[in-house]
């Protein structure tokens, strides 16, 4: 964990956490979750959009599924982990450590989709309610991108 967030928890650290919290955040995911990726995964197979490989590294970010013949980078993000304005939220307990943890990520999102842009690549991100309410309208999204992008000759030289 990083010093700075280490840093905002009372005591520097995790000592007044309860075992019920600390069993739930652990059971949390990195990928693979069944709310974002493996959504989208099943959606893009059941509409027939191929073409795409899952967190090929290395890449900044490391995006959920990437399109090298195109150039786009596709990142699902949770609504909790990156802070989604309509229905993301901080948590009461620990507030200031929650606060900084969200803000590192949505800034590690700003830098990795700023990076990725400078390389050429098109960065789509989706969010988790996103997915949920409008699968349809996600993949309508990356089928337009795909297709805007093979028209203009995209290719995937220099892309590291």
């Amino acid at each position: 964990m990083e010093k700075r967030l280490r840093e905002k928890l009372p005591l520097g650290g995790f000592n007044d956490v309860s075992p019920i919290d600390s069993a739930r955040q652990k059971a949390v995911r990195g990928t693979g979750n069944r709310s974002t990726e493996l959504r989208l995964r099943a959606g893009l197979v059941r509409a027939g959009v191929a073409g795409w490989k899952v967190r090929p590294k290395p890449m900044r970010g490391n995006p959920d599924f990437v399109f090298l013949e195109q150039k786009i980078a596709v990142f699902v993000d949770g609504c909790f982990w990156h802070g989604c304005p309509s229905c993301g939220h901080v948590p009461s307990k620990n507030r200031a450590f929650w606060e900084a943890k969200l803000q590192r990520n949505r800034e590690r999102d700003r830098a990795a989709t700023a990076d990725l842009t400078e390389k050429g690549f098109l960065v789509l991100r989706f969010w988790e309610h996103e997915l949920r309410d409008d699968l349809g309208n996600c993949l309508n999204r990356i089928r337009v991108a795909l297709t805007t992008r093979t028209r203009s000759g995209c290719k995937t030289s220099d892309w590291l």
